[in-house]
């Protein structure tokens, strides 16, 4: 359990049975930056993990600088769930982090409406290959840094570091509190919304 400022998990509720429409968000970026943190604080139903705790196995292959206090890792995905009314329900997936999973990313892509880029700057060079993998399939993200005890980089900067463009939104999180990570995925669909508005007005 997570202490601190981490809130409550949400009151559990069951799917509506009028929910005939699911919409799926990928959560993606580097080992330990709180993806799993992220899809557990948000989702209104117990989510599924599949964290293991690391072993010795993964000395020498798996990259723990800047998180050498994590225990456990994602080796397939976190799911949970969130209904936007009563007949749309978004489905939030989060990827694993460490490169040797990588190989899962393409599939958890396929059908994602959007994607959320989660950023922790002391590891600022993992996020590289999520941005990449999302452009190369042309899927709409957003990125979200985990200020974790960082408050040092300007979202300018970091924007900057990653050679982002304007187009793609940047906000601060806390993945660990629900209105934030909330306030992630709000930005998201607003911006799919953005894109798509753009669409149906371009001759």
């Amino acid at each position: 359990m997570v202490s601190g400022s981490c809130e409550l998990p949400a009151q559990r509720t069951p799917l509506a049975d009028a929910a005939e429409t699911g919409l799926k968000i990928v959560v993606v970026g580097g080992f330990g930056v709180g993806k799993t943190t992220l899809v557990r604080s948000v989702s209104e139903i117990r989510p599924l993990n599949t964290e293991e705790v690391m072993t010795q196995a993964g000395v020498g292959v798996d990259e723990t600088s800047g998180v050498d206090g994590k225990t456990t890792t994602t080796v397939a995905f976190d799911f949970g769930r969130i209904s936007l009314t009563e007949r749309i329900v978004l489905y939030l997936f989060g990827a694993p982090g460490q490169e040797r999973f990588w190989f899962l990313w393409d599939r958890l892509f396929s059908g994602t409406l959007g994607a959320v880029v989660l950023v922790d700057t002391r590891r600022m060079d993992d996020s590289w290959y999520a941005i990449d993998r999302l452009e190369h399939h042309g899927t709409p993200f957003v990125v979200a840094v985990n200020r974790f005890d960082d408050g040092h980089h300007s979202l300018d900067e970091i924007r900057q570091a990653l050679a982002l463009p304007e187009h793609v939104p940047m906000v601060d999180c806390d993945a660990r509190v629900r209105n934030s990570s909330k306030n992630v995925l709000i930005t998201l669909v607003d911006h799919l919304r953005t894109m798509a508005i753009a669409r149906e007005t371009t001759p």
